[in-house]
């Protein structure tokens, strides 16, 4: 055995034997349970970041640990290989996106084996590739003929001069990302996945995801957004004067009912309490009333034009300066009859809702601001309970937005309704129900229940992703592509400049229409890449299947037993993964039809006979039983500000700092020149603030163990890693000193590992050490997933190994025991210099079978304890006692011990205070 650690040999060996045995390869065995263990797939970006490493070695782990505790395990990998970036890459290095991800999937899957991961490699996918997408495209032709896929208009951001729809995070100050020009909103046909007929299971499905964390379903909970409410209908034209008088039933027998066929603008709103304070409506600048209002208001089309400039995200639109415009339009109160102004606001958007809002200004923070700005009325209708106290008519003149008995303006609680006809006295509760009451009886609205989740917008006008199987004919319409002519093939050698190169290629886009044999187009839009990633997990089952989807394999394998990402991936995908899932439950592809738990919305129909498995055994509801969503990986950041204000960002590696007595950055300063620079912060690694680290640097100088023990020790898995050198350097050294303990061990000849026999004390309690360290290293590992705590309880091990004095043959076996269950510990960890160690410490020991160490439980009986011994409070030695001794004798032994007599000074003891366990306190 090598005297020295050297990692540059010792891991390459190691790696190349795990792939000539296919160590990892998995295989479905229903002889053992099953353990599928998935990290979210990286997008080929060129190199591994510090993520990536953090985030594959956690899964790694767990894989490792779960492999040796006899598990059947799972641990695949691939390439999420559509999108943007490759397409900006492209056009800056003049190349086809597919020739530059293939290149980054390549060198990334070197950096990947270089970490020594457990990966089964025979099931690496690619999703550009013609294999993966043809059953996406399967997939979308079965639900578009089920109706699950529609077309509609939606309103995008678009940018003039790049030609091409840009995401929210796109547009920077109104403008287009790379082109700086101005975006518009522009409406274009675009294709949607019904995930609202879902929202109902997505958001109840969540009680049935205990393994995943509360702050991700609560995320989730949030963006499918349930409300209870009210649909109000707000007739366009005046009607009968009905009245607001209730009935005994409840509900408004005086006046006509409203004509069903009457036009109306309806609104959706949570506090119908609120109705009778509507002093105005908002619609969107697309909203028919607003087109119809601008039709001879030139001033009102400038408006509406400028409204279609900017982003579409909600965020921004919450931040946005509010401005508005009124139509000249009227609509009418549905109780009252008075006439309400139709205004456009740019804070209301078509694809939400209605794409108009009843505004309350003395309910509401934003219609309250908006209405201040234009001089509208602000009505207050609801005041404070009695049990919450009523403001009295004194206090409330004195403010201005305040009416008598009401609070201070905007008064968003619920409360006591007042100036709202017959509903006035009615708590806000009560009120909601009666006015819903009414309003149906008029055919002026009902109850309902919206979502804030919308339906899923997959159309992309961009190249570099799966196309979309439609053919548009026109005599037939949009035609899906027949099954035998799938996959439609993405050409690749393609050269991209200013929008989709598929348009400006006759050659691909033009085709027969499959129904009529006429002369049709392809769609040229391509799937949004979040497509490809709501199902990856599942295809790894089954790669190789180029005759379906998926096959049974797949339900051997699912659902993922842990799934390990980002935080930032908490809603979105995950999402969009659940859907999908439940997809394709619905059409069988998990060996059964399903009817949807929870849903409240029409089911799809089922397939014909025979598409699908006719057995009916119980179905996979989610994707993921649990979930880890392990922090960022965060470092100091440095910089300098050049004339023009921008920042210059330093490397860390390029800057030398200063630091305090408690270790805190004071001062730091360039390398290269001398001179101070910045302190920026701690930040996020990222390539825009330069305070990257990369990982192939750091594998090359300490090897991969050292990487992934810094990984799994310098923090928690779900909270931010801190780099730091110096942590680097401290996991080195420990890998080190376990070199050099085995080293020293061996050197002495082989031993077998204790068996039984007589101990000492000191070896007793090494041996019960021991014991107790595989015991919560296990639970560490397995239940808690706090690995840091695992690789402090070893560390704690080897410092009380360390401390064993003796070479009898007892000693060397108990040195023996502890040796290889520290190497079995440590292997799911830093699995080279383990297997390199227990081919030392066992020759002829076969790693990749190796089974997790368990503990003696005989080894963990106690027999005697030791107690902390005090006078009066103060610490003053330590007693040692059987197991089990009386209290008495306790206090009889404290007495007489020396420590006690000492400081007890010849007085006699007031009392003495026994802490079973831990402490003896006598009082004098």
């Amino acid at each position: 055995m090598d005297a020295n650690y050297r990692p540059e040999l010792i891991e390459p060996e190691a790696q190349k034997q795990w792939e000539a045995e296919q160590a990892f390869r998995a295989v479905e065995d229903d002889s053992r349970p099953k353990y599928y263990c998935l990290s979210m797939f990286p997008y080929p970006s060129g190199k591994l970041h510090m993520g990536h490493v953090r985030n594959y070695t956690i899964g790694d782990v767990l894989a490792r640990y779960h492999r040796m505790k006899g598990y059947n395990v799972l641990q695949p990998m691939g390439w999420d290989a559509f999108g943007l970036p490759a397409e900006n890459a492209a056009m800056a290095n003049k190349v086809a996106p597919a020739a530059w991800t293939y290149a980054n999937i390549d060198y990334m899957r070197k950096q990947l084996k270089s970490l020594g991961l457990a990966i089964d490699w025979s099931r690496e996918l690619a999703t550009c590739k013609p294999d993966y997408y043809r059953w996406e495209q399967w997939l979308f032709v079965k639900l578009f003929e089920k109706g699950l896929i529609y077309k509609k208009l939606a309103t995008v951001n678009w940018d003039p001069v790049d030609h091409t729809v840009l995401a929210n995070e796109q547009v920077i100050d109104g403008r287009g990302w790379r082109s700086g020009a101005l975006v518009e909103k522009r409406d274009i046909p675009m294709y949607f996945f019904r995930i609202t007929d879902y929202a109902e299971e997505l958001l109840s499905e969540l009680d049935h995801l205990p393994g995943w964390p509360e702050r991700v379903k609560t995320m989730q909970r949030n963006w499918i957004g349930k409300s209870f409410g009210v649909e109000i209908h707000f007739p366009l034209k005046p009607g009968p004067q009905a009245s607001a008088s209730l009935s005994p039933a409840g509900g408004g027998e005086s006046g006509e009912r409203a004509d069903s066929a009457r036009e109306v603008l309806k609104v959706f709103t949570t506090r119908a309490d609120t109705l009778f304070g509507v002093t105005y409506v908002a619609v969107a600048a697309e909203h028919p009333l607003a087109q119809q209002a601008a039709a001879d208001n030139p001033q009102l089309a400038a408006f509406i034009a400028e409204c279609k400039q900017g982003s579409v995200a909600e965020a921004d639109l919450a931040t946005m300066e509010k401005k508005g415009m009124d139509t000249g339009l009227k609509v009418y109160h549905p109780f009252t009859h008075q006439p309400v102004p139709v205004w456009v606001a740019n804070y209301v958007l078509m694809g939400y809702g209605e794409g108009a809002v009843m505004a309350v200004p003395a309910h509401d923070e934003r219609d309250f601001a908006f209405a201040k700005k234009y001089g509208l009325p602000i009505k207050a209708v609801i005041r404070p309970s009695e049990e919450k106290g009523v403001r009295s008519e004194a206090e409330n003149t004195s403010t201005p937005d305040a009416s008598p008995l009401t609070p201070h303006l905007p008064y968003l609680e619920y409360g006591t309704l007042f100036d709202s006809g017959d509903f006035s006295g009615r708590s806000s509760q009560d009120a909601i129900e009666k006015i819903a009451l009414v309003l149906k009886s008029l055919n002026l609205g009902e109850k309902r229940i919206t979502y804030r989740l919308r339906d899923w917008g997959i159309s992309r006008q961009r190249y570099w992703g799966c196309p979309i199987p439609i053919v548009h004919c026109p005599t037939c319409g949009d035609v899906p592509v027949p099954e035998d002519q799938l996959p439609v093939v993405l050409p690749e050698d393609v050269v991209i400049d200013v929008g989709s190169p598929l348009k400006k290629m006759p050659e691909w886009s033009r085709c027969a229409c499959p129904k009529c044999g006429g002369a049709a187009e392809r769609e040229t839009d391509t799937m949004d890449t979040f497509v490809e990633s709501s199902w990856y997990y599942a295809r790894y089952a089954c790669p190789d299947n180029d005759q379906a989807m998926l096959d049974g394999r797949a339900k051997h394998w699912l659902p993922v037993d842990q799934y390990i990402g980002g935080i930032e991936h908490a809603i979105l995908h995950l999402l969009y993964a659940r859907f999908f899932h439940k997809l394709m439950r619905d059409v069988g592809l998990f060996g059964a039809e399903h009817v949807r738990r929870g849903a409240d919305s029409p089911q799809p129909n089922p397939l014909p006979e025979g598409e699908g498995a006719k057995a009916k055994p119980k179905a996979i509801d989610e994707p993921f039983a649990n979930l880890l969503t392990q922090g960022m990986v965060v470092a100091e950041t440095y910089y300098r500000e050049g004339a023009d204000g921008k920042k210059q960002w330093h490397n860390p590696a390029e800057v030398e700092v200063e630091r305090d007595a408690k270790g805190h950055i004071v001062a730091a300063r360039l390398k290269s020149d001398g001179q101070p620079v910045i302190i920026g912060g701690i930040e996020k690694m990222s390539k825009s603030k330069n305070n990257g680290v990369d990982p192939q640097a750091l594998i090359d100088q300490y090897g991969a163990d050292t990487a992934r023990l810094f990984m799994m020790f310098a923090a928690p898995p779900e909270q931010s890693l801190e780099w730091s050198d110096a942590g680097v350097e401290g996991a080195h050294r420990f890998l080190k000193r376990l070199w050099k303990a085995v080293h020293d061990h061996v050197a002495s000849g082989a031993v077998a590992a204790y068996s039984g026999g007589e101990l000492s004390s000191a070896q007793r309690a090494l041996r019960r050490q021991l014991h107790q360290t595989i015991q919560k290293v296990s639970d560490d590992i397995e239940r808690r997933q706090q690995f840091n705590t695992a690789i402090a309880a070893v560390m704690e091990l080897m410092n009380a190994l360390a401390k064993l004095e003796g070479d009898d043959a007892v000693t060397r076996s108990l040195r023996q025991e502890a040796l290889e269950a520290v190497a079995l510990m440590l292997a799911p960890m830093v699995p080279h210099i383990c297997q390199a160690l227990l081919a030392e410490l066992k020759p002829g020991f076969a790693f990749t079978q190796a089974a997790w160490p368990s503990a003696d439980s005989s080894a963990l009986v106690q027999n005697a304890i030791e107690l902390v011994l005090q006078v009066n409070g103060k610490l003053r030695g330590k007693l040692t006692v059987a197991v089990g001794t009386a209290k008495e004798a306790i206090e009889a032994a404290a007495l007489a011990s020396p420590e006690a007599q000492k400081h007890m000074e010849g007085k006699p003891a007031k009392k003495v205070v026994v802490v079973p366990g831990r402490l003896v306190n006598i009082v004098v």
